[in-house]
């Protein structure tokens, strides 16, 4: 069973013409359930995260002035949508989800947040449409309850993860690893504990063989029994904020080999966050996304097909 973390209130009214391509928390469970790659079982809706949870990961007095809707102007622009009461709650809503991906994953190998992947907010700021860091969150949770031993964050979203670089900064128990866009944002890069800058334009082939090299080393040096994956679609050379070059194809094998490597052959959970993507024809990332799902369902099925992307979609071809 394939658990996914997914509730209305994931969708934030935003200004007309704004950037960030909210409704796609929308459509990709729609196109899932439509395809008939899920069905409602495999959803669940989670409810807002207790404070606690998040002053694991987060300053108090910035919680507190996130939460009171009292951030300076500054780091309100920043973090790149309006403050409101609607906002914090999406984001209570959100790392309640990865957290609870976390107990799913280890019931049933992989679990999946529907958002989430919100890597660039640090301890003590938002920026970068991230208020609170849900994969940190929920990494600080499986370790204070003493869930998890060693953990493995393998962030491949097209921007580097600072905030949780930052956040894990010392802690030997989360080992940090982020494959971005070496000349994307954010502008100033913290220090995971590897980094791989990529140049622009980088391709399928050189993505892929630099992936199938380096993660399967990580899992025997790490020795991570539990991985978190941020698999943002960002990555497509269509991103109008990637740079990178790789096709849709070369995105659904980067998950398969994620999920491969992590889950079907080394046994581990892995837990999901979305992250970003940001073609211009809003099909694109939908059926980008979906395609991160149908991978987790073949690796959970191991040897049944689930639907593939094609003409049975209601929202066009990509």
């Amino acid at each position: 069973m394939l658990k996914i973390a997914h509730c209305p209130e994931y969708l934030l009214p935003l200004p007309e013409g704004h950037r960030f391509p909210m409704q796609k928390y929308e459509l990709i469970p729609e196109q899932l359930l439509y395809e008939g790659s899920i069905g409602p079982e495999n959803l669940f809706a989670p409810e807002p995260i207790e404070e606690r949870l998040i002053l694991a990961a987060h300053d108090e007095g910035y919680w507190r002035r996130l939460s009171s809707l009292d951030l300076p102007p500054a780091m309100v622009r920043r973090i790149g949508f309006p403050l409101t009461a609607e906002l914090v709650d999406r984001a209570r809503r959100i790392a309640q989800g990865s957290v609870e991906c976390t107990e799913h994953a280890l019931r049933h190998g992989i679990a999946m947040n529907v958002a989430g992947g919100t890597h660039h907010a640090h301890a003590d700021r938002g920026e970068g449409f991230c208020e609170i860091n849900d994969q940190a969150i929920a990494a600080r949770y499986l370790l204070d309850t003493g869930t998890a031993r060693q953990i493995l964050i393998v962030d491949l979203d097209v921007h580097q993860g600072n905030g949780t670089a930052k956040i894990f900064e010392g802690e030997p128990r989360v080992f940090t690893f982020s494959v971005h866009g070496e000349k994307n944002y954010p502008l100033h890069k913290e220090k995971s504990d590897l980094d791989i800058a990529l140049p622009d334009g980088t391709e399928d082939a050189a993505y892929l063989a630099m992936l199938r090299t380096v993660l399967p080393d990580l899992l025997d040096r790490v020795r991570p029994d539990f991985v978190f994956y941020l698999s943002g679609v960002d990555v497509l050379a269509t991103d109008r904020l990637g740079r990178l070059g790789l096709t849709m194809q070369g995105c659904r094998e980067r998950d398969r080999t994620v999920f491969d490597l992590c889950h079907r052959r080394a046994g581990l959970p892995v837990a999901v966050s979305m992250g970003g993507g940001y073609s211009p024809r809003l099909a694109t990332v939908v059926e980008a996304h979906a395609q991160t799902y149908r991978s987790a369902l073949e690796a959970i099925r191991a040897d049944a097909p689930v639907p593939s992307n094609g003409p049975k979609t209601p929202f066009g071809k990509p």
